[in-house]
């Protein structure tokens, strides 16, 4: 999807859309430099609740500062407001975006709860427009090439996978990740949604969910170099272990751990009756895609469904925009792949991890969602050679 001039064409049409920013924090950077890649995109500005850590963003990357969120909200120069403030303010901070006739796209996880997940997509239908939420790295190569080989049924039937959600050091880098271990964070919440989502992209909804968990380390350490605190009172769980029953009907491995450190355990690794498909980090956008048959003797890659991002252990692999590209293509026609729906119904798997452990029983998912429209409309057929 590489243009002449280097930035990428993406989904949505060629004429840009005003983009607005609202919270400079940790991954800011990341949206700022991975939304400049494309021609749809064009940033206005940013804001914070902290008016110095939006001057500190705009004098890094020659944007304009606003000198409050207010004040972002009102230029009308803003089509989108792209919400990256901490998972407990997701849902204030999005309602005001709608309030003030912005379209949003949001930071995982949407909110840090189903029931007010549900609130902000009804007023966001109520006022005519539309939510787009994180995270991404479903639309990049790994998981498309993973979908097309389902897709063609490469690996027959998928009968079960096992998907690990594994230690994300965050108190080694994050000045004060005191909002992972307390209300509204965890591995679930946290890095639940790249997994989740990725897996429906291949399999479709979820239906039922079991589940049992625990905390690890009571206490966690903070050992970031420009740390804000020095150690955090866990409160959340931090291991869990979750089986996930499929609407398709494959049965599915989720163990989510802030306490696994090293692992041999596969990032995601589906089984079919024909053979199995192991992904790479769904944090990421094109890591490899192994495959193996019944009748093979060992794995082999798979080539990409489409041309990478950019290399697999490259800073572009941590840069995001491709949701919010995704967004301005769905408001021009197209289909909405990483859309308020998805992003509601991967909360919902999320949230029955720790209500199934605290309930001792087996949770039923209400909501559902379409398995997203997939980004390449040709096969892998000649390529695969099967």
């Amino acid at each position: 999807m590489q243009s002449d001039q280097g930035r990428l064409t993406g989904l949505g049409s060629a004429e840009p859309a005003g983009i607005g920013i609202i919270g400079c924090g940790n991954i800011a950077d990341r949206y700022v430099t991975g939304m400049r890649r494309f021609d749809t995109l064009e940033i206005v500005g940013c804001a914070d609740i902290f008016p110095a850590a939006a001057a500190a963003l705009a004098e890094r990357s020659g944007i304009r500062a606003y000198a409050s969120p207010e004040e972002l909200l009102a230029d009308p120069a803003i089509d989108i407001v792209v919400n990256i403030t901490t998972p407990n303010a997701h849902e204030q901070v999005t309602l005001e975006i709608l309030r003030a006739g912005k379209h949003v796209y949001v930071e995982k996880p949407i909110t840090v709860d189903p029931a007010s997940a549900a609130g902000v997509l009804d007023a966001a239908a109520a006022a005519g427009l539309r939510v787009g939420a994180a995270p991404d790295t479903f639309l990049g190569s790994t998981s498309q090439t993973a979908r097309a080989a389902i897709d063609e049924g490469l690996i027959g039937d998928v009968i079960g996978a096992v998907a690990c959600i594994r230690y994300s050091r965050a108190e080694e880098w994050h000045p004060d990740p005191t909002f992972l271990f307390q209300e509204g964070g965890g591995p679930s919440l946290d890095l639940g949604p790249y997994y989740v989502s990725a897996l429906v992209n291949l399999l479709g909804p979820v239906s039922e969910v079991s589940a049992f968990s625990r905390i690890g380390a009571p206490t966690r350490t903070v050992t970031a170099s420009e740390r804000r605190v020095d150690s955090v009172e866990v409160t959340v769980p931090t291991h869990a272990s979750a089986s996930l029953r499929f609407a398709g009907g494959a049965v599915v491995t989720l163990i989510s751990s802030f306490d696994i450190w090293d692992t041999d355990i596969p990032f995601i690794e589906l089984h079919g009756t024909k053979g199995a498909l192991q992904m790479g980090d769904p944090n990421e956008y094109d890591t490899e895609v192994r495959v193996r048959l019944h009748s093979d003797d060992d794995w082999r890659t798979l080539p990409p469904a489409f041309p990478l991002t950019g290399e697999p252990g490259t800073p572009e692999q941590i840069l995001r925009g491709i949701g919010v590209d995704d967004l301005v293509g769905a408001l021009r026609g197209g289909p909405h792949r990483a859309s308020g729906e998805l992003a509601l119904h991967v909360l919902e798997v999320l949230a029955a991890i720790d209500r199934s452990s605290a309930e001792h029983s087996v949770i039923s998912i209400a909501s559902s969602a379409e398995r997203p429209a997939p980004v390449r409309d040709t096969t892998l057929a000649e390529e695969l050679a099967f």
